[in-house]
Order: C-alpha cells, then structure tokens, then sequence
C-alpha cells in the first residue's frame, strides 16, 4: 500500500506497512501517527466508509483498524460523533524550565511589556483593512530587506516630530524588533567587537550581544545616568545606551554625559546604539528627544511598537549612520530576507492616519495613573527611584531576597534589581523592578495592594 494523502474531509498522511497485511498496517500506521503527536488530541478522522474508497480497501478492513485502536485507547468513537483521537499524556513531557515559562503568576508585576489589553484592535483592524484594500498585488512578493517604504517613510515623518530623530526613509531598516536590530548590528561590527552595555541593564541584551559574536564589557550606571567618561579605557568600539530612560534605574541621561557619549564616539569612530524603548512616555514634561539628532552620524537609533502596541506585532526599527545602511541592509537578507509585510503596511496606515498618535497618547494618561498609583500606595515610606516615565520603576528594599519570597507567596512576581547587574556582588544596590504597564487593567489594584503589603513587611 503506497503513502496517501485522504481527500475526505483532513488531510491525513499515513505510511501503512503493505508487509503487515492492509489492517495490520493500517492500524500501525495510524498508531504511530497519534504517538508521534503527527495526529492530535481531537482531530477528528474520516468515516470508514469515505476511508475504505479512498484507500481502495473493504470498509469491514478500515472499521477494524478504528475499532482496535479505540479498544487500545488512542481513538474515541462517539454514536453520531464520529471517531477522534484521544487525549493522551505527552510522549516528551516538558522541561521545568519550559513549564515555567508557560505558567503565567496570578498577579504580574513584572518589567518588559505594556497592558496588551489595551492592544486597539478596532484602529488597528481599520488600518489593516485600508492597508490591504490599497496595497498593490507585488506587496505579497519578495520586497526590500529594508522593509516598506509605506512604512519607512511614514516613520521617517513620525520620528523627526515625536522623537527629534533625524531618519530619511532610505537609513531607515524595519525589523522584527529590538533583539533582531542588536543582533545584526554587532555582527556587522565584527567577529569580537567589544561592546559597552549599561551596568545595571538588561542580561538577556547582553546575551543577544554574545551570541551574536560581541565581548561585552560593563557601563557604569548612576544617578546621571551612563558614565561616558569611562568609555575610552573599555576599549569598546561600540556602546549601548537608554539615554531617554535607563532601564532599570530608571534615570535620564544628564546632557554633559550625552555630549561626552557622542564626542567619544566621533573621537574613536565608535559606534552608539540608542535603545529608545519607552521614549514616548513621559509624564511630568515634554519626553527628552533622542540622542540620535546630537550626532546621526555616530547613532544608530533602535525604536519598536513593542510598549506602544504590543510586542506580539514583532515590528522595530533601526534609523542608521549612513555609513552602516548597507552593511546592515546585507545582513538583514541574509537573516529573514525581510520583515512580515501586512503589519509594515497597518502600522504605516496607523501613523499616517494619526491613529498611532491617538493611540499613545491615550496610553500615556493610562500609564501615568497607573504610577501616580503606585507612588500613592507606597506613600513616603519607599524610595521609587527614576523619572516619571516608562512603564517600570525601581522600589529600593533592603532584603530583596525576602522581598521577592514573600511576594511569591502572595502569587506576586516581581522583577529583582540583582538580576541585572553584570556581576554580582554584596555592594550592590537592592530593589524591586515593578512594571506597572503589565497587568490588565482590572488586575492593576489588587496587583498594587498585594505589592504594598509585600514592602510593609520588609
């Protein structure tokens, strides 16, 4: 019996064993099929008769070949129901690391992500609509490594007026976010590049640096934000930076350092790499513009819509010195050739239509309240160190470790300032990242009681 594929209502691949006999082999062959998680829990089969015609076998042959593995337990059959396959326990159980990352925390207080709950589905489901309704047919095909110069152009417009970025459309790169900008950026700096990266910041950044082939070397963090000075005796030639807001300090860069950044950079031909994650939402004043408009020949200026709409769209962009475009523009084809197209041309139908402005604004009051609410709760009694931006801020505690324990028995996950340093130490500085953005909204005051009556009994 030759390899199929039924027509009769799924598609069904089997490789049946003609040396076992037509039943034999075909009951092995659907057995295996189920075991191997090829046929899933659920999937519904064709009926015998509409299976023996297409096999060209008896349907009493087929009935019995269904029978026998309902009797084994890896098929159910239901009168008027049809059969399916059963539910069975995983043949690869998953790892612990894997099941915790699977296992969402009742209450989630975590840095890193925006309320997706807030995710405007009805804006972004009219761009999309106009998006496909305009788009012509050779937008579905191969297109430039770049991205969409629907896009491009669009936030060529969107950044010069909101961020002070200075980004013709053609320096202009489209990813699939952040981490895939990073990536390609240090591997056209070249095997070894030495890599400044912000101490506190990131480690899952620096890992990307890493095993994109860079040698990361620590930044120094304070109350002014990065330590420029002690750039030259890195020996980096390249530096990552939050100037807008450091993540996790939460600081704004003071504006001698941003001249000592950029000076560094032009007096060693030195590359910055602008981390512009949250620069939109400031809420005290107007946001600080990007550091790119102080030296666009010595910038690359990294920007997604990760914490404006939703880091599930995978939609980042990367505003680069010209001498960088084309070696990024390689690197970029030869990684994914391009970025998802259809998202390029909402996102572009969103700003050019203002409702991406619409949207953020309307993201700024919630994300504001939501940390007028947080310093409410915790009153004077905690130091909340940063601006009055983002979608985090940094909870000084004295017994981090304890913290964190005790918010794990509330069903509260929190964020640890340890976590980010490059090396650990007894000297270090301890508190708690909250990210006030992640919870829905409902969840949000019950997710702050619980973190008040962590700290109280710190």
């Amino acid at each position: 019996m030759d390899d199929f594929w039924s027509g009769v209502g799924v598609d069904l691949h089997l490789e049946p064993d003609v040396a076992a006999g037509r039943r034999a082999g075909l009951e092995r062959a659907l057995r295996d099929a189920v075991r191997e998680g090829r046929l899933a829990p659920g999937t519904r089969l064709p009926a015998t008769r509409r299976l023996a015609a297409e096999l060209g076998i008896s349907r009493g042959t087929a009935k019995g070949a269904y029978d026998q593995l309902v009797a084994e337990g890896y098929l159910t059959a239901r009168q008027g129901a049809g059969t399916e396959v059963a539910p069975l326990p995983a043949v690869f159980p998953e790892t612990p690391g894997q099941a915790a990352r699977a296992r969402a925390p009742r209450l989630d207080l975590r840095p890193g992500s925006p309320d997706v709950g807030a995710f405007p589905a009805a804006a972004w489901l009219r761009a999309l609509r106009r998006a496909i309704t305009t788009a012509p047919s050779s937008a579905y095909g191969y297109g430039d490594p770049r991205g969409r110069i629907e896009l491009r152009t669009a936030l060529s417009g969107y950044l010069g007026r909101a961020r002070g970025v200075i980004a013709p459309p053609e320096r202009i790169v489209i990813t699939s976010g952040y981490v895939q900008g990073l990536a390609l950026l240090t591997r056209v700096l070249g095997g070894g590049a030495v890599v400044a990266m912000e101490d506190p910041g990131l480690p899952f950044h620096r890992d990307v640096v890493r095993r994109a082939g860079g040698t990361v070397v620590p930044l120094p963090v304070d109350e002014r934000g990065a330590r420029a000075a002690e750039l030259a005796a890195t020996g980096a030639g390249a530096a990552v930076v939050t100037p807008a807001h450091q993540y996790p300090t939460g600081v704004t860069l003071h504006p001698r350092r941003r001249r000592a950044l950029t000076d560094w950079a032009r007096a060693h031909g030195a590359l910055v790499v602008e981390d512009d994650y949250d620069g939109e939402f400031r809420y005290d004043r107007q946001p600080v513009g990007a550091l790119q408009g102080m030296a666009p020949g010595q910038v690359a200026y990294l920007g997604t819509a990760s914490k404006t709409l939703g880091p599930a769209l995978r939609l980042g962009w990367m505003v680069l010195p010209p001498h960088l475009v084309d070696a990024v523009t390689d690197a970029k084809l030869h990684s994914d050739h391009h970025t998802e197209v259809v998202g390029q041309l909402a996102l572009a139908e969103m700003i050019t239509g203002h409702a991406y402005d619409r949207h953020v604004r309307a993201c700024r009051l919630r994300y504001r309240r939501r940390r007028d609410q947080l310093l409410a709760r915790l009153g004077t009694s905690r130091n909340v160190r940063g601006i009055a931006a983002g979608l985090h801020a940094l909870v000084e505690v004295t017994d981090e470790t304890g913290a964190v324990a005790r918010a794990g028995a509330l069903g509260l996950e929190v964020g640890r300032l340890c976590d980010h340093w490059h090396a650990p130490g007894a000297d270090r500085p301890q508190g708690l990242v909250v990210g006030y953005g992640t919870p829905r909204e409902g969840a949000y005051p019950e997710a702050l009681e619980m973190l008040g009556r962590v700290l109280e009994g710190a």
